[in-house]
């Protein structure tokens, strides 16, 4: 992408001015801090945690990703608690119970922030998530190699390991835009979504995140940034299941271009009545 498309997308002059610069500068503080505490956890999990977690899941004869997948639930939720706890971001879910129902789906859900993943694992326990390659160069890496499925492994591969985890009652976690939503205009939806769905035979789950700016978060911000009149605030919105039957009798290329045009007007359907019905509250690009 070049230098000035990037201007033009992620631009944040248009948010307003801090109104007080010792929250501000607290909110920064506290996201730099989370930041780091969830790299040193993330290495503390894969040194120490999941050898524990290979032991135990052998001797009880029980699959390792389930019972790691869980125990990287628990802890997501116990991060994210501290940062409600700090009022550096809130949670705000329709139906938490619905979410622990969903079993052997694929989950859509628009990106606009760094924490998206987070709190989606978090709601959904038993769920994986296609992640990028480059996360397997930083002290995630050891988490990501035993729990997530990267980007980069070939497509193949990733549709064989969709298929095996959901169809032992595991959901999979995919951002269709491949990245973070830009401040500004919109990422086109890529197909991968669509192909996995339809090659797992898996109904699609779509979620929309809403809230507050995540400015901080996003994609290009600044390290010491954060929304400049309030804390994050994630709303989750659980939509109606896509199912993948209506498009069964398409040739696979049409069934994926349609699935992907229905995934991304869901989506952004839901954005925009979010949108219309928020007064008063800075939002982010949906």
């Amino acid at each position: 992408m070049k230098d000035s498309e990037i201007e033009t997308k992620y631009n944040h002059k248009d948010l307003p001015k801090v109104e007080n610069i010792l929250t501000y500068s607290f909110g920064c503080l506290m996201k730099i801090l989370a930041i780091v505490y969830f790299g040193v956890g993330a290495v503390f999990l894969a040194i120490f945690v999941f050898p524990f977690i290979h032991l135990f899941a052998s001797r009880k004869k029980q699959d390792f990703g389930v019972t790691a997948r869980a125990y990287v639930s628990h802890t997501f939720r116990v991060f994210l608690d501290g940062l409600n706890l700090t009022h550096t971001s809130i949670r705000r879910v329709d139906d938490a119970e619905a979410y622990r129902k969903i079993h052997s789906k694929i989950i859509i859900a628009n990106h606009p922030s760094l924490l998206d993943f987070v709190y989606i694992m978090s709601l959904v326990p038993n769920s994986t998530c296609i992640v990028r390659g480059s996360l397997t160069k930083t002290p995630l890496a050891g988490v990501i190699k035993q729990a997530y499925i990267t980007n980069t492994t070939e497509f193949d591969d990733v549709l064989v390991e969709c298929k095996k985890l959901t169809d032992q009652g595991c959901n999979v976690i995919i951002f269709p835009e491949g990245t973070r939503t830009p401040r500004h205009g919109q990422n086109n939806y890529k197909k991968g979504a669509a192909r996995i769905a339809l090659y797992c035979g898996c109904d699609v789950q779509p979620i929309f995140i809403g809230g507050s700016d995540k400015y901080g978060l996003g994609k290009h911000d600044p390290l010491w940034s954060y929304n400049h009149v309030e804390p994050y605030l994630y709303d989750f919105k659980l939509l109606p299941v896509i199912s993948v039957d209506e498009f069964k009798d398409m040739s696979a290329p049409m069934a994926a271009k349609h699935l992907t045009e229905k995934m991304e007007q869901v989506i952004r359907g839901a954005g925009e009545e979010y949108t219309k019905n928020c007064t008063g509250r800075t939002l982010n690009n949906f």
